[in-house]
């Protein structure tokens, strides 16, 4: 590892340390005065948390909610939630009076109801018809709902504000990730609005807009002569001296959760109705595994309209796909040359639609897996999936990596995201 030049400077201003919460100063105030019932007891009630556990990716082994978390047998945590009690405090009806925020589901989110979020303002993200490109490609409803309009750029804000106020209310003061890009921006920013130390390693050949990104928010950014696994093995064997917590994908239980809100919010703009199938950019697969949860939540708390769940598709780069196994079902690409820009796109049994495609705008070469490649096989499997590469380089045209797409119709009905 190497230190880049004016990357190793950091802000040196420092951050004002956080107010006390709400209910933590009236726990104090309502022990000292003698209420009968405990602090402890208390702090439940004001926190009003939705939580009931944390669960074993690996085995369904419960962890208590509540406590720093990270991973179970190096396998990841998903969060609980006691569902009836939910469905008894809130209904869909509800949402459109709230706030236009990824907070406005609230309820289905981990950080307790009394305690303020480390938020820069994250809006709900427009869903927008490509009518054009739909006629081209055959989907006459096809969608692109627009990630880049969120703080920092890309749906990366969303894992980043919840985990960050996750950390934060659990009294973590200390972060650190691996980055091949918008990830370490948006932990650098949340951190700066928590009043939190991050630590960014990024291989080297990430693009400079990202390199400044994390070090003009107040990161204390590292390049390192190797691939993102190189970054994440760096911040794995640090933490112990370095006294950080790993953000990395899937390493703790909560970015899941904010990525988990793509899914919710499009629900609720399709009319509590899903699309017929998804395309995600897809990286470590936080955000595709997480629709996926929302769904599960949806159909289990009886909000959705038709509980046919969508297809699910995993776009990736050449540099993903080619380290990755097929699954065994669904959309599958037939590579015709790395830079003819042509592609083949067939279902099984259902001809091929034949689509042009722009390779430009994608960086391969600094991923070596998918840090989530079990649980999104298997993802995959459940929704009769696949993985696609060519139309992870149609997302980077149309969109320089940072939005989405989506769509609604019958057959043809496709969504991405």
């Amino acid at each position: 590892m190497r230190q880049g030049g004016y990357l190793t400077t950091v802000r040196s201003s420092g951050f004002s340390r956080p107010q006390p919460l709400k209910s933590e100063t009236e726990i104090e105030q309502g022990t000292r005065a003698g209420f009968e019932c405990s602090a402890a007891a208390l702090r439940a009630k004001l926190e009003d948390m939705f939580v009931s556990h944390l669960e074993s990716a690996l085995d369904g082994t419960r962890f208590e909610a509540g406590r720093i978390q990270s991973v179970h047998q190096g396998r990841p945590l998903w969060v609980r939630y006691d569902l009836n009690l939910i469905r008894k405090t809130v209904q869909p009806g509800d949402f459109p009076a709230r706030s236009s925020s990824l907070w406005r589901y609230r309820e289905l989110l981990p950080l307790p109801q009394m305690v303020e979020p480390v938020t820069l303002g994250e809006g709900t993200t427009p869903l927008l018809p490509c009518a054009k490109l739909g006629s081209e490609l055959g989907l006459p409803e096809l969608h692109v709902k627009d990630e880049s309009q969120l703080p920092t750029g890309s749906f990366k804000s969303r894992g980043m504000t919840v985990a960050v106020s996750m950390a934060r209310h659990l009294g973590i003061k200390r972060l650190a990730i691996p980055t091949a890009g918008n990830a370490g921006g948006a932990l650098a920013a949340y951190a700066a609005r928590a009043g939190m130390e991050a630590f960014v390693f990024m291989p080297e050949d990430t693009p400079i807009i990202n390199q400044l990104e994390s070090h003009l928010a107040g990161a204390r950014v590292f390049l390192v002569n190797g691939l993102i696994t190189d970054c994440g093995r760096i911040v794995r064997e640090g933490a112990e001296r370095m006294g950080w917590f790993d953000m990395s994908t899937l390493k703790e239980p909560y970015r899941l959760e904010g990525k988990k809100t793509m899914g919710l919010e499009l629900a609720e703009q399709l009319g509590w109705q899903l699309p017929d199938v998804i395309l995600y950019p897809t990286g470590g697969g936080t955000g595709l595994i997480g629709m996926w949860k929302a769904f599960q939540e949806l159909r289990e708390l009886g909000w959705l309209k038709n509980e046919r769940l969508p297809r699910m598709v995993a776009c990736q780069s050449d540099d993903h796909g080619e380290r990755v196994a097929r699954p065994g079902c669904g959309w599958r690409f037939h590579d015709a040359g790395c830079h003819s820009g042509k592609r083949r796109l067939r279902r099984r049994g259902q001809g091929r639609l034949d689509c042009g495609l722009d390779a430009a705008g994608c960086q391969p070469g600094r991923h070596r897996h998918l840090s989530g490649n079990r649980r999104l096989f298997r993802l995959l499997g459940k929704a009769g999936g696949g993985r696609t590469n060519p139309l992870a380089r149609k997302d980077c045209r149309l969109q320089h990596g940072s939005g989405s797409e989506v769509s609604r119709s019958d057959p043809t009905r496709f969504a991405a995201d």
